[in-house]
């Protein structure tokens, strides 16, 4: 699954051909992905100009002045800027053409991603309960220390979870750990203040490390321009069970937390 830095690699490869182009039509092959597409998107959307591309978790906003579309991209999904003579694939599900000539082409071979409404001036329920960008000053140590407070569940999971801080998936999560030293395993709650100041630092590192090499390909990611990202080279746990660690030797091990995998290496993790 696309996670923040893959998401952010495509806003910044989008916006560019699209801020300041009107939309001249929006072509839909299936009313629906996840979840149905509102039919704002078809009646509204047409004839507005696209003011900015905005990113907000893993959602990329196409704002307008009367709305915006919000796009997530799901398991598979990849937005792509194209000619509009382009002839559409079998999973290329949306098409919304600028008057620049060109389209945004939505293509999801899962069907797992979406396409919504917002209003101007009211906020997506889906975005109403999210914590704040990693990548900002509103995310620090404290904010991590002061939420974790009597929590049994796992760090991991905790970091996870996107009403704490948004967009720190399942990669960028162990790598983080990985490189504060700290054990997955352990309750969020047990965690000292000293170690969610680094954990932060290394969060913000390494999303911002990671945007810059393109984000991680992972099956299915491409960034727009067809390049995928480099940055699933430089991963020190995440995928590597069974390997040495590279910075002591020991082995990396695997335990699913929160359903998902998560690696670690015991020595290096306490």
């Amino acid at each position: 699954m696309p996670e923040l830095p893959e998401v952010e690699t495509t806003r910044r490869g989008i916006a560019p051909h699209i801020e300041g182009r009107r939309v001249s039509g929006v072509v839909l092959r299936r009313p629906d992905l996840r979840w149905p597409i509102p039919e704002e998107i078809v009646t509204l959307l047409p004839g507005q100009i696209v003011e900015a591309v905005e990113r907000r978790a893993k959602y990329l906003l196409l704002r307008t002045a009367i709305g915006s579309a919000m796009v997530h991209l799901g398991m598979s999904g990849v937005l792509r800027v194209l000619p509009s003579d382009v002839p559409p694939g079998k999973h290329d599900h949306v098409d919304i053409a600028f008057d620049s000539g060109q389209l945004l082409r939505f293509t999801d071979p899962r069907r797992f991603g979406s396409l919504l409404w917002q209003p101007t001036g009211e906020t997506h329920e889906l975005l109403a309960a999210l914590g704040p960008e990693p990548l900002t000053e509103a995310f620090d140590g404290d904010v991590l220390w002061h939420l974790s407070r009597g929590r049994v569940a796992a760090v991991k999971t905790f970091l996870m979870d996107n009403a704490v801080v948004v967009g720190v998936g399942n990669i960028y999560a162990s790598e983080a750990l990985f490189a504060a030293g700290i054990d997955p395993r352990r309750a969020a709650g047990k965690v000292s203040r000293e170690r969610y100041a680094r954990l932060a630092i290394e969060v913000k590192r390494i999303l911002a490390h990671a945007i810059t090499r393109g984000g991680t390909t992972l099956r299915d990611f491409l960034s727009p321009d067809g390049a995928p990202g480099y940055f699933y080279q430089e991963l020190f746990v995440y995928g590597r069970a069974g390997e040495p660690c590279k910075v002591c030797g020991s082995t990396i091990r695997s335990v699913v937390l929160g359903q998902r995998a998560s690696f670690f290496c015991p020595a290096c993790q306490r």
